[in-house]
């Protein structure tokens, strides 16, 4: 007899969260990104948009929601969606930006990544959006991959700025 899954649940994040996304973020982010940068970019990255101060102001930010992904009261991943100005690139200005998706590494592959997703692409049909849109590094195969999944397209791309180095993000979108 196999046990159950445990359950995962999808909640809207709060001010209450800082220090939760604080830490999630950096170590989501340094897994994904540490092997393929220098110690010094990452750490100048991490510091800038992983602080206290910077967190909690996104969080209190009107345009950006962040969802966390909890299994058995423990955050395994999150996003976050930003309202705002698109690139030119995109094809529609109803948009919203998926401005980050992370999950801890060892839940990959367990249904979360999909599961935050289809969070993202709900929240935003509801609120009468018509398109979603990322960027992602050029170098990330698996994420691009992964959006593929859900139906995104590059359309463009912008420079990501990590530290000192000017990296290349491929703009992906899709209709809702």
């Amino acid at each position: 007899m196999t046990s159950p899954q445990p359950q995962l649940i999808i909640r809207n994040a709060s001010v209450a969260d800082t220090a939760l996304l604080t830490d999630l973020g950096a170590r989501t982010f340094a897994a994904a990104f540490a092997k393929d940068n220098t110690p010094e970019d990452m750490a100048a990255y991490l510091a800038t948009n992983f602080n206290h101060q910077k967190v909690a102001a996104e969080l209190t930010t009107p345009n950006a929601t962040f969802f966390i992904a909890e299994v058995e009261q423990l955050a395994v991943g999150y996003a976050k969606v930003k309202n705002g100005e698109a690139p030119s690139c995109v094809t529609n200005n109803q948009a919203i930006e998926l401005a980050r998706l992370y999950i801890l590494l060892e839940y990959f592959g367990k249904g979360v990544g999909a599961a935050l997703m289809r969070h993202c692409l709900e929240t935003a049909k509801q609120a009468g959006l018509q398109t979603i849109w990322l960027g992602v590094w050029e170098n990330n195969h698996r994420a691009q991959a992964f959006y593929r999944k859900f139906g995104f397209q590059e359309v463009g791309e912008h420079i990501f700025q990590l530290g000192s180095d000017a990296q290349t993000d491929k703009i992906m979108e899709r209709a809702l």
